[in-house]
């Protein structure tokens, strides 16, 4: 902010002999100079504000991360009513709370930027995440429903681990080449979470 400094002087007497020169204390007046134009910013149905700012990477991102949050949640569910071991039961319910929200969030950025909700089949993004040990999330479903007990827990917990993998490296693609700072952030911290609860599962794994 610039500030313009006034000085006033005042002289008073003038005699013959000698000149006596009076001067007031210089005073700063502040001027208020126009704010910057922030980025622009939707305001998405959650709640929160989402910023307009996005690419084909933020919009591939949240379609896809959708579609791969909702496969998890569906395995942790089934996992809910079968698992045998309580550490996994209680996973899965952990990884159902956290993903819920993210898939509400990730809706509303989509709504608020005008893009489809679903991936669109010429998506940008890398669809490999998609799978699990090379199974679909029909054929991983499938696998897990015909099993039964600590074979149930372990084939669940292999198929979290590379179903969280597939969640990093598509965030690590929108940190790549996405743009917008709210995608960004969440990407960050799906790689943070996700891969926290990898190595709790190699440790469950391990034990």
């Amino acid at each position: 902010m610039t500030r313009k400094k006034l000085l006033a002087v005042t002289v008073s007497g003038v005699v013959a002999a000698a000149t006596l020169v009076g001067c007031a204390d210089a005073g700063t007046e502040p001027t208020t100079a126009a704010p910057a134009t922030p980025a622009a910013t939707s305001t998405a149905s959650s709640g929160g504000e989402v910023s307009e700012a996005h690419n084909d990477a933020d919009t591939d991102f949240a379609q896809m991360m959708i579609v791969h949050h909702e496969g998890a949640i569906e395995m942790a569910d089934l996992a809910t009513d079968k698992a045998e071991s309580a550490e996994v039961k209680d996973l899965a319910e952990r990884i159902a709370q956290a993903q819920g929200p993210e898939i509400e969030q990730m809706t509303a950025w989509l709504e608020a930027w005008g893009e489809d909700v679903s991936p669109s089949e010429h998506g940008g993004m890398d669809h490999g995440g998609m799978e699990m040990d090379g199974m679909s999330q029909e054929e991983m479903m499938a696998h897990l429903e015909g099993l039964e007990g600590q074979e149930f827990d372990q084939a669940f917990l292999e198929g979290m681990i590379a179903h969280h993998q597939g969640a990093v490296e598509m965030a690590d693609a929108e940190l790549a080449e996405g743009e917008n700072p709210e995608a960004l952030a969440l990407a960050e911290k799906i790689i943070s979470d996700q891969e926290a609860e990898i190595a709790e599962m190699q440790e469950m794994l391990a034990g």
